[in-house]
C-alpha cells in the first residue's frame, strides 16, 4: 500500500542534546565495566546526561523550536504535538502539552505516544495519516528522552546502554513525487516483560521496598532483545520498501535506531547497504530510545548526508515489544 492520497513528508528537522558528556571510562568509576567491553559488544564510548532541572519537555521544546525554524513556521502554525517519550516529566500532564506551553503552540492538539524506542517513527505515521485524511496540515513529532532517571546505575548491563536527548520533526504537505511512499508500524506485545520497567504504574506502584529492589528502573532480557532486534529491523525495512514498490538499488539512505552496532550491521546487510549510506551517531549517543531516529535524522540533514531525492528508510524496535518503518523520498 503506497500510503499517501497526497504527498506527505518532513519539512524541518532539530534536534538537542545535554553538554554533560559521560564516557565509558566515566562508568568504569561506578559500575563494573569497562571501556573496551562496552565498544565491542555496543559500538557506544558515551552519551549524554542531562543535568539535574532539565527535563524531557526542555529538551524537546530546543529540538521543537530548531525544526520550526527550518520549516519556516510560527508556533502558531502547528495543528497537533505528538511527543513520542518513555519518560514524561510527570503522569498528568502530558509532556506534549508542557511542550505546547513552552512553545506558546496555542492551536494544536497535544498528546503523548508510548512505543518506546519506535515511538518516533510511529509518531511519523500517525502525523502523515492525520495530515493524509485532511484533519491537520502541519503536525510537529518529537521523540525525547531523560533516560538516565529510569536507568538502575548498579545494573552494569543497561547502565551502559543508553542516553538523553530530543530530536523534532515538522511533518506537512510536501511536492508532488516526494514524501512517504510506505510504512509497517506493529508490535509483539506478547513479548512485553523482555524490556520492561514493572513498578511505577498502577499495577505496581512506586514505594521504597519496590525502588530498592530495582523495579522502577528499566530491565532488560538482552538476548531475547537482541535476537527480536536482529530479526525485525531488517524485516520490518524491507516491508516499507515493497508497500512503497521501490527496489532495493533504489534504497540511497537508512537512518536505524541506534541500539547497537551489531543490529545495525546485521540490518544494514539484509538491505545491502555499505556502510556510507548507513547512518550511525551511536558511539557519540548511545541509546535515546523514542530520540534516536529523530537525531540521527536531524544530523543526517544537518550534515548534509540526506539529500533532496533520496530514497530513505527508518527502522526501529523497542519496548512493547514494538516494531516501526517508513520510506520516503527525501524533500
Amino acid at each position: 500500500m503506497s500510503m499517501m492520497n497526497k504527498p506527505v513528508g518532513i519539512i524541518g528537522t532539530g534536534s538537542c542534546v545535554p553538554d554533560n558528556v559521560v564516557t565509558n571510562f566515566d562508568l568504569e568509576k561506578i559500575v563494573d565495566t569497562n571501556d573496551q567491553w562496552i565498544r565491542e559488544r555496543t559500538g557506544i564510548e558515551e552519551r549524554r546526561i542531562a543535568p539535574e532541572g532539565v527535563n524531557t519537555s526542555d529538551l524537546a521544546t530546543e529540538a521543537a523550536k530548531r525544526a520550526l525554524q527550518m520549516a519556516n513556521l510560527e508556533p502558531e502554525d502547528i495543528d497537533c504535538i505528538i511527543m513520542a517519550t518513555l519518560t514524561p516529566d510527570m503522569p498528568l500532564p502530558s509532556t506534549a502539552c508542557l511542550v505546547q506551553a513552552n512553545l506558546g503552540a496555542v492551536n494544536a492538539a497535544a498528546f503523548d505516544l508510548q512505543a518506546a524506542c519506535s515511538g518516533f517513527a510511529y509518531g511519523l505515521v500517525t502525523a502523515a495519516s492525520y495530515i493524509n485524511t485532511g484533519i491537520y496540515k502541519n503536525v510537529l513529532v518529537i521523540g525525547g528522552e531523560v533516560l538516565s532517571r529510569i536507568l538502575n546505575w548498579k545494573d552494569r548491563s543497561t547502565c551502559v546502554l543508553f542516553g538523553d536527548g530530543a530530536g523534532a520533526a515538522v511533518v506537512s504537505t510536501v511536492e508532488e513525487g516526494y514524501g512517504i511512499k510506505g510504512v509497517d508500524i506493529g508490535a509483539d506485545g506478547s513479548k512485553g516483560m523482555a524490556l520492561a520497567i514493572p513498578a511505577g504504574g498502577i499495577a505496581m506502584q512506586a514505594n521504597d521496598k519496590r525502588i530498592e529492589e530495582g523495579l522502577t528502573y528499566v530491565y532488560m532480557d538482552g538476548p531475547e532483545v537482541y535476537k527480536f532486534a536482529v530479526k525485525v529491523m531488517g524485516r520490518t525495512a524491507l516491508k516499507s520498501l515493497e508497500r512503497a514498490g521501490m527496489a532495493l538499488e533504489e534504497l540511497d539512505f537508512f537512518i536505524p535506531h541506534q541500539a547497537n552496532i551489531r543490529i545495525i550491521e546485521s540490518a544494514a546487510k539484509r538491505l545491502n547497504l555499505p556502510d556510507e549510506k548507513v547512518f550511525v551517531n551511536l558511539p557519540k549517543y548511545g541509546n535515546t530510545s523514542a530520540a534516536s531516529i529523530a537525531i540521527a535524522l536531524d544530523e543526517a540533514v544537518r550534515g548534509g548526508y540526506l539529500k533532496r531525492g533520496d530514497n530513505v528508510a527508518f527502522a526501529g524496535f523497542g519496548a512493547g515489544l514494538t516494531w516501526a518503518s517508513l520510506v520516503m523520498k527525501w524533500y
